[in-house]
């Protein structure tokens, strides 16, 4: 923040640096909890006095307005700054605790819940058998025999109802063609390792697996390319936002494109369409959920997911510039 100039940008200019300074000082003790770390510089430009304050990243989270009979914490909207309401609240208050969603311990218990596709796609994948002791080792459950949240969601019958995928086959190019609405319709839910599985098998299902001939066989010329849809849905369920209720992982297939919608923004806050997408750096929203998909080799623990994507398709026989994936 810069303090010195008007509404209307125009560079006015401080009279008393010092007492402004020390007034800005007494109003973030008195009127902030807890007390963020920032930095006061003194400026001269065209023959004006400014100051300017610099809030460094805090780590306790959230950070409160509390004065005049208020404690309310806000957040960024846009250009403006508006209260907190308890979705945004309830991720500031993690991030104040060093927790997460997924590492959350639940009401529910471990004993009450049946693992068998976590546990069959474990083994195959890993060659181990993934004991008891193994979803303690994990974070899906806690020492009291309660799951933790990403327990709760690769349980087989998961009782989280917005832990689901839609699947569609639209008939045309948008949701409205007017002749028939959709070819193909699918909600699954269940554990995250069936949701991948079955979002997987509905694409199979739903496009084109063209070929063509070559001297010393053929070659595949599929829709899309197998291991960015994987990559693409895994990261969908993976990164999810879990806190937002009423909302859950799409994937739409029109004639001419595959959409694939994941509730929540990038876990930094940052915009993905103002990002390079080929260094992205690995900031994950569900690390416990993350990790033992890791283990499963569905995926890699750094974050190169958007990377990967692009360069399967690039390696795609019938690759061309306009069907780049957009994120």
């Amino acid at each position: 923040m810069i303090f010195g100039v008007s509404n209307d940008e125009r560079l006015i200019g401080l009279q008393n640096v010092q007492d402004t300074s020390e007034k800005i000082s007494e109003i973030i003790k008195t009127k902030m909890d807890p007390i963020p770390q920032v930095v006061l510089d003194n400026h001269i430009e065209d023959g004006k006095a400014f100051i300017i304050l610099r809030v460094l990243p805090g780590q306790e989270t959230p950070y409160y307005y509390a004065a005049d009979g208020n404690h309310i914490a806000y957040v960024h909207v846009g250009n403006e700054s508006a209260p907190a309401d308890a979705i945004a609240l309830k991720r500031l208050v993690l991030r104040g605790t060093n927790m997460t969603y997924d590492s959350i311990v639940s009401s529910y218990r471990f004993q009450e819940f049946s693992f068998t596709k976590l546990s069959s796609v474990y083994r195959n994948r890993t060659g181990m058998e993934l004991s008891d002791s193994d979803f303690i080792s994990f974070e899906l459950a806690a020492e009291n025999g309660k799951l933790t949240n990403a327990g709760v969601l690769l349980a087989d019958e998961s009782p989280l109802k917005h832990s689901r995928l839609f699947c569609t086959r639209w008939y045309g190019l948008d949701k409205v063609s007017g002749v028939m609405e959709a070819l193909d319709d699918k909600e699954y839910s269940g554990s995250l390792v069936s949701l991948l599985q079955n979002g997987m098998e509905f694409v199979k299902n739903n496009s084109k697996k063209r070929w063509k001939k070559t001297g010393t066989g053929r070659v595949e010329m599929p829709e899309y390319p197998e291991q960015a849809v994987h990559e693409a849905l895994v990261n969908a369920l993976i990164h999810r936002d879990y806190m937002e209720v009423g909302s859950e992982v799409h994937m739409d297939i029109f004639d001419d494109r595959m959409e694939i919608y994941s509730p929540g923004g990038m876990p930094d806050g940052s915009i993905v369409q103002n990002l390079d997408t080929d260094h992205v750096v690995s900031k994950r929203r569900n690390p416990v959920i993350a990790d033992i998909f890791s283990r499963m080799h569905f995926m890699e623990r750094r974050g190169s997911g958007f990377k990967k994507i692009k360069e399967d398709y690039h390696r795609a026989v019938n690759y061309r510039s306009e069907v780049e994936p957009l994120f």
